[in-house]
């Protein structure tokens, strides 16, 4: 009988700190740019970290499924599947402003087992393993205890690639309705660093509308590890399918935040 070995969370932390050197090494170059659509576009590092972690998940795990942001889907064995984004925040990395992140994660039977969030800029990595907790830079982590929406600090994501969306105007609504009655609301530019700000208590809730697997594998596992309530838009815990949509908040405000979103 053959022995099924998975990936240890060292590992998975190993290979995101290489492709955050490599990210932190290139901050200060002049980047070439290549656009996926009027405002969303590509550098020469994210296709370097991804090269990097592409290469060693296949090294060491042949066969397994990967998902990742520009490269898109290498097929493999169903069970075993990472997500990676490659350098959340390219826009702010174009921008020099240092609030980017390289996210991974690992899905097995298509429960979210390992996830790993990197910000070079700050040395500061995420991670969380499932059922055992989540860390910062090795220290455990918990979600902030803010008891309502008056006193929660919260961040979104935006659309960005659609300046036509029809929901853009109902979002920007509920953003503005929102800034009003809480202590604020940030965008920060980078899904997985929001969210792993939620887990370490630094914000109280997040929410995005439309996403991908790769913008909160990772962050999603390590928020509800920290002891967060993760959701889909709806409320639905079974929230890691499509179409993806994310609310991760302390436990006191997800019920009023969510009713705040309808």
């Amino acid at each position: 009988m053959s022995v099924i070995i998975e990936p240890t969370l060292e590992q998975v932390i190993a290979w995101t700190k290489a492709a955050g050197q490599i990210a932190l090494d290139g901050y200060h170059a002049k980047h070439t740019l290549g656009y996926k659509s009027e405002t969303d576009y590509v550098t020469e590092v994210d296709h370097a970290c991804e090269k990097l972690l592409m290469g060693s998940i296949l090294e060491s795990f042949p066969g397994h499924a990967i998902i990742t942001e520009e490269t898109g889907e290498i097929k493999g064995h169903i069970d075993h599947c990472w997500h990676i984004d490659p350098l959340d925040g390219t826009i702010n990395y174009s921008h020099k402003i240092p609030l980017f992140a390289i996210s991974v994660a690992y899905q097995y039977h298509g429960k979210l087992q390992l996830g790993v969030v990197y910000d070079p800029s700050h040395d500061e990595c995420f991670s969380a393993e499932l059922g055992k907790g989540a860390w910062l830079n090795g220290a455990p982590i918990r979600v902030s205890a803010c008891p309502d929406l008056q006193h929660s600090l919260l961040a979104i994501g935006l659309p960005h690639n659609d300046p036509n969306d029809a929901n853009l105007a109902r979002i920007m609504s509920i953003f503005g309705r929102l800034s009003n009655t809480t202590q604020g609301v940030r965008r920060l530019g980078s899904a997985a660093l929001d969210i792993c700000y939620v887990a370490c208590g630094r914000l109280d809730g997040y929410w995005e509308e439309k996403i991908n697997s790769w913008d909160i594998a990772a962050g999603s596992l390590i928020c509800q590890e920290a002891g967060a309530v993760v959701t889909d838009l709806h409320g639905d815990t079974d929230f890691f399918k499509p179409p993806y949509g994310l609310v991760a908040s302390a436990p006191g405000i997800h019920k009023e935040l969510l009713k705040n979103l309808h």
